[in-house]
């Protein structure tokens, strides 16, 4: 089949034949799918194109049923329709779409016009104008999207006609062209380069005075319409007729502008501004962002970079920009005080005048009215920057201009959207930055962390980042978000101050970053000003809600934003939006966070307001709340969902914690130390965990204030947790279970004053006394019962009763299975695993590992993986493989180390003194448990019993070195065998 879309829309059979495609809508969306013939178009794309602003309710379902009518439409064995999940595709050869020829055949022409191979570049010409039988896309051009695609196809007809007509002005064929340039110039009368080809034919035929009237007409037309001289090009052309030279006097330049041969050629070449303003410095990284903008510019007619204050927007569009093919105009919108005049600075960047100086001024007439005028038939891209405070005047310019000039296209710089329909965003925030786990060795690979070292040098030409200084770098990049403009502002002050000391003294940044460049502008001088500039922007609402965010730390859900601030509801979403329009906060993975350098700001607001304390206590109020509902579910089959919840809100818990620590609320704190311990401790943040609840004890005292019981117990253990010296004593887990009247509010309670004290001194018996107790006080709950019988059947285990053990432990597990708890199922499942090792059932202690193994990684817990290998080791070293058991307690060891865990780093390392030990090597061995024994195993039972466990095996060493040092030949006798 072939296509035309260069007239009405036709599809065509290889016999010539017609095929009826149907109604304009039809007929639109086959036009859109052929002019980009071969490739995926999106479904976007084509609803935009189809339904302009306002489309249909359901579009997207009216595209599927467009796309199954055009299926319909075309032969059944052309199925040239496909579906892709970007979008839809035509699947044709894009040279049999008459278009797409044209554009090839044109440039054909182009190039040899260029190399001056004037018959190819006529012949190759007029084939590709003999491709249009009327306008482009004539029959749907009332459809929305379609008047831009076939206002550029008739330019690059109008340029071809050009071309050709130069090409046969060069043959000198000058008769024949009279009439045609004629009906070109009336339809075109502001197109110079018609003009001066037809002022060229005309002073060749020896019509100079008509030639010379032309151009009167064309510099009158220029200044009445435009306010605007005839161009160089066309002035050139003026004087070759003044000087009596013929029409081949003139030639095109490379660029398109008319010159004059021999010595005159340099005497009238034109001279205009830069379109961009120069720039001073390189431009370092945001390549995806710049490949993102091109590619938008190459799609859409309105792009917008979005984002904060001093994020690189200006540089980036001033970059792409300058990769655009085409004519480009800047527009700086900084410097305006009012909105009404964002036409005048268009015009000024376009260099026209208001008015023509002949003109008379005409009543309603407004400047944007002559720009329309001016770019009608204009190829451009338009740059207009820092539209922020003249958003409202901005946007009505760039709907006015893109509705009438079809070949104009829009790059806009602004903190909030221009809110246009086929506006394509392209946001910024700060530059890459290395994540905190990552090498440190190329951290200069990383944008943020090269523009530093770029502007260091600038000011401090011997700076280097070296392995003394990166990890201040890192920090000073990290502390202000990548910022562009905050890095540079930081990296001058290397002129005076050590690296060291800028990374010092950023808690106070704002005074730190207030020397920027002499030539920016006020608003960019300093780090306030940036910011500043912002907030004026901002309205009331706005403004109280930014400076109430900055309670959070590491965002907020739009829940906890809207409890938190206390603004109605209507006027809470209000701001949200609008401070998220205008870059003051981001949505990212459902929460709205502020950059570091804007809530370091608004949080000066917010104690200017005087709200700090009552937003302190919101802030604390509601994460108590979400700390104690998260802690229930994390004992349920939502315990994953729960967890990742927490881990999204960790900063906010804390800072919640601290803050109540340090106000002296004593009950907000006790509380959130209890309501989140077990989450710490299926996070394996127990080093954190305890240095947070030894602060809280320090304010709760010596004894547990009244109501606060089980709160003071938790605080105790978490901080014993990391081998703390002296600490109030809370006697024994019996103890501890008779001193509540009722279900503990954190049944993890149970379990932690287990391993910190131990099991009752009388053994299963006494254990299983107890475990009536807790039974009796906690009635029917599923998940302590389950607890209970898993301590229960550890007892019985090391008691040797393995039966009534195993019994024991799987009530645990079927308890733990059925509230969902994976933690549960999988400690039990370990000292199963443990039980059927020690009976000499490898194959069932193998199942049972596999399986608690598959959901210590379902439950993303280092320490908690650690433990389970070095369980899994223990159950290997029984059964003789001691090269997988060293595999275990080296994971172990590893994993623990990284986690902070020191009994599990203990017990690894004894694990590996076994292995050792069971090879001959007594070295190794004793070297192993003499580091084992250092740090972290004094203040609770676990690390007491792994403590006695390491001394028993260091004897058991010394016996065997005893043994071997007498079997050696000539060995002394030893006293006892004297």
């Amino acid at each position: 089949m072939r296509f035309r879309v260069l007239g009405p829309t036709q599809v065509l059979l290889a016999d010539g034949r017609e095929i009826a495609v149907g109604g304009p809508r039809l007929r639109a969306l086959l036009a859109l799918l052929l002019l980009d013939a071969g490739r995926v178009v999106s479904a976007e794309r084509l609803i935009d194109g189809l339904y302009g602003e306002h489309p249909p309710r359901g579009a997207a379902n009216a595209l599927q049923s467009l796309v199954s009518r055009l299926r319909q439409a075309l032969p059944a064995e052309h199925s040239t329709v496909e579906f892709h999940p970007a979008g839809y595709r035509l699947a044709v050869d894009p040279a049999d779409v008459d278009a797409y020829r044209f554009e090839l055949l044109a440039d054909a022409g182009r190039r040899a016009l260029a190399g001056g191979d004037w018959p190819r570049a006529a012949a190759v010409m007029r084939e590709a104008l003999e491709l249009w039988r009327g306008p482009a896309l004539a029959d749907v051009i009332d459809v929305a999207g379609v008047p831009a695609q076939a206002a550029r196809l008739d330019e690059l007809r109008l340029a071809a006609v050009e071309d050709r007509i130069e090409a046969e002005l060069a043959l000198g064929g000058h008769a024949d062209l009279v009439p045609e340039l004629r009906q070109l110039v009336v339809a075109h009368p502001l197109r110079e380069r018609s003009r001066g080809q037809l002022i060229r034919v005309l002073s060749a035929q020896g019509r100079s005075a008509e030639a010379l009237a032309e151009f009167e007409d064309a510099r009158r037309t220029l200044a009445e319409q435009l306010g605007v001289d005839p161009s160089a090009a066309l002035a050139a052309i003026h004087l070759a007729v003044l000087r009596g030279d013929d029409g081949s006097a003139v030639l095109r330049g490379d660029d398109g502008s008319a010159v004059l041969r021999g010595d005159d050629r340099s005497a009238v070449r034109p001279t205009t501004d830069p379109a961009l303003p120069s720039q001073l410095t390189t431009f370092v990284g945001r390549e995806e962002e710049l490949r993102r903008v091109r590619a938008l510019l190459g799609e859409r007619r309105l792009v917008t970079l979005t984002g904060p204050g001093g994020a690189g927007k200006t540089r980036l569009a001033i970059e792409a920009a300058g990769r655009v093919d085409g004519e480009v105009r800047f527009v700086e919108l900084a410097g305006l005080a009012d909105g009404s005049d964002v036409p005048q600075a268009v015009l000024s960047a376009l260099g026209l005048r208001d008015a023509g100086l002949r003109a008379r001024a005409e009543p309603g007439r407004q400047s944007v009215d002559r720009l329309v005028e001016a770019l009608a038939e204009r190829r451009l891209l338009l740059v207009l920057d820092n539209c922020e405070h003249v958003i409202a005047d901005a946007a009505r310019v760039a709907a006015r201009l893109l509705g009438a000039c079809p070949a104009l296209r829009v790059l806009a710089t602004s903190r909030e959207p221009l809110g246009l329909a086929g506006e394509a965003l392209c946001p910024l925030s700060g530059l890459t930055l290395p994540p905190p786990d990552a090498s440190t060795e190329n951290a200069d690979d990383y944008a943020a962390v090269n523009l530093f070292v770029q502007r260091a040098a600038d000011v401090a030409p011997d700076f280097t980042v070296t392995a003394a200084n990166v990890d201040v770098v890192l920090r000073i990049c990290r502390t202000l978000d990548g910022l562009p403009l905050a890095i540079e502002l930081a990296a001058a002050r290397l002129r005076a101050l050590p690296v060291a000391e800028v990374a010092a003294r950023l808690d106070d940044r704002f005074r730190l970053l207030s020397m920027g460049s002499r030539a920016a502008s006020p608003r960019h001088r300093t780090l306030r000003a940036v910011v500043e500039w912002s907030w004026d922007l901002l309205d009331d609402a706005e403004r109280r809600l930014a400076r109430r965010l900055t309670v959070f730390a590491g965002g907020a859900t739009l829940e906890a934003a809207g409890r938190v601030s206390g603004l109605p509801t209507a006027e809470f979403v209000d701001a949200l939006s609008g401070l998220a329009d205008k870059s003051f906060v981001e949505l990212t993975g459902g929460r709205y966070r502020m950059l570091e350098t804007v809530r370091a700001f608004c949080a000066e607001r917010l104690a200017e307001a005087g709200e700090a304390d009552q937003l302190r206590r919101a802030h604390t109020a509601y994460f108590l709340e979400f700390a104690w509902t998260a802690s229930d579910h994390l004992r349920r089959a939502e315990q994953l969902h729960w967890l990742r919840r927490l881990d999204a809100e960790r900063d906010n818990l804390h800072a919640a914690l601290r803050r109540a620590t340090a106000a002296g609320d004593a009950s907000d704190a006790a509380g959130l130390v209890a309501a989140l311990s077990f989450y710490w401790w299926l996070r394996g943040v127990r080093g954190e965990a305890a240095r947070l609840a030894a602060n809280v004890l320090d304010l709760l005292g010596a004894e547990a204030p009244p109501g606060l019981s089980e709160e003071f117990a938790l605080c105790v253990y978490n901080t014993s947790l990391a081998g703390a010296g002296h600490l109030p004593s809370l006697g024994t887990q019996r103890s501890v279970i008779r001193s509540l009247d009722g279900p503990p509010r954190q049944p993890f309670l149970l379990y932690l004053s287990g391993i910190s004290t131990g099991p009752p001194s009388g053994g299963a018996e006494h254990v299983e006394e107890l475990m009536r107790e807790l039974r009796r006080l906690v009635g029917p709950d599923v998940w302590i019962n389950a607890l209970g019988a898993m301590g229960n059947g550890s007892a019985l285990m090391w008691s040797g009763e393995w039966d009534r053990a195993r019994s024991a432990l799987t009530t645990a597990l079927d308890g733990f299975r059925s509230t969902g708890d994976r933690w549960g199922c999988m400690i039990t499942l370990g000292a199963l695993g443990e039980l059927a090792a020690w009976q000499g059932d490898p194959e069932t202690a193998g199942a049972h590992m596999d399986e608690a193994m598959g959901l210590v990684e379902a439950l993303g817990s280092a320490v908690d993986q650690a433990d389970m290998l070095r369980t899994r080791g223990e159950i290997r070293l029984r059964a003789g493989d001691l090269a997988a058991a060293r595999d275990d307690f080296a994971g172990a060891l590893l994993l623990a180390q990284r986690s902070g865990a020191p009994e599990f780093v203990a017990s690894a390392r004894l694990g590996l003194a076994q292995v050792a030990r069971l090879r001959g090597d007594l070295s190794e061995a004793r070297r192993l448990c003499e580091e084992a024994l250092v740090g972290g195993l004094t203040g609770w039972y676990v690390g007491e019993a792994t403590r006695s466990e390491i001394i028993l095996v260091l004897d058991e060493i010394t016996e065997q070195e005893k043994a071997e040092a007498a079997s050696r030949p000539g060995a002394l006798p030893s006293a006892d065998g004297a």
